[in-house]
């Protein structure tokens, strides 16, 4: 019997964190990392040196993520026990469509493209958001874009349906990243391979600063934060390691929801007698 210890252990497996260089994915490193684990870390910027290897990497560009994967496959053996899809950007950087391309485009094609290096035992683990809470609410709509079959196809959807992103776009790409998982779960199950998300509540990370530059402090002061302050990116990372773990071995197609009791706090309100 394994030591319950040993479950959380990433010994002799290859990893890949994207947004390593910064914020949650930087703190993911250093976790995998101590560990044991062989981590690859894939950004726009060079991280400052945690990881084990470093590709360069822009969600944006399907080049750019095509030689990724490639180097991916000329590293090592090739092989990806554990996928963290953890880069992203906050409707602050004020285009829409870039937002979406990033945040669930770029993630779907960069996170397909290695399923075939990806054996059976292995675990993805996406970051959503406290923003996507209303994901059934709206799986209608994100539906289409999750019909989509590429980055090409996803942004023509996008610009066919503009009223799904005049909030940004945040928003439907953290519902994708959701409803992905939970479409994937089973084929993925199939192939022995666990796909799950969290959805982080306020965290101080770069994204913080866009939506502090873009709509101000008193934005983020209005988010309520049951713990009473916001989540540093090691308090973000730690779920996703559990979530990429053998710990988490029979967890598939969930969202952890990591927000400091945002969401218990939502449904608390609308139980007989409110919140206590």
């Amino acid at each position: 019997m394994t030591a319950p210890a040993g479950l959380w252990r990433y010994d002799g497996r290859r990893t890949v964190v994207t947004g390593c260089a910064s914020g949650i994915g930087a703190a993911l490193v250093s976790q995998l990392r101590e560990l044991g684990a062989h981590v690859i870390g894939l950004d726009r910027a060079e991280p400052g040196g945690d990881a084990d290897e470093f590709h360069p990497l822009d969600l944006a560009d399907p080049d750019s993520i095509d030689a990724a994967v490639a180097a991916i496959g000329r590293s090592g053996q090739g092989r990806v026990d554990a996928l963290f899809n953890v880069a992203g950007v906050s409707s602050g950087i004020g285009d829409p469509e870039l937002v979406v391309t990033i945040n669930f485009l770029g993630t779907r094609q960069l996170t397909e493209a290695l399923l075939p290096a990806m054996p059976p035992g292995s675990a993805i683990a996406g970051v959503s958001s406290l923003a996507a809470a209303a994901y059934l609410d709206n799986a209608q709509v994100t539906g289409g874009l999750l019909r989509t079959e590429d980055m090409a196809s996803g942004l023509q959807w996008c610009r066919t349906h503009p009223e799904a992103l005049a909030d940004g776009g945040y928003r439907l790409s953290k519902e994708a990243i959701i409803l992905y998982g939970m479409i994937n779960a089973g084929p993925l199950a199939a192939r022995g391979i666990r796909i799950n998300a969290t959805a982080p509540g306020v965290t101080e990370t770069p994204i913080l600063d866009q939506l502090r530059s873009s709509y101000g402090q008193s934005f983020l002061d209005d988010i309520p934060k049951p713990l009473g302050r916001v989540a540093s990116p090691a308090e973000q990372a730690a779920p996703l390691v559990f979530l990429g773990s053998a710990a988490a071995g029979y967890i598939t197609g969930q969202v952890l929801w990591v927000d400091g009791g945002n969401i218990a706090g939502r449904i608390a309100e609308t139980l007989p007698g409110g919140a206590q």
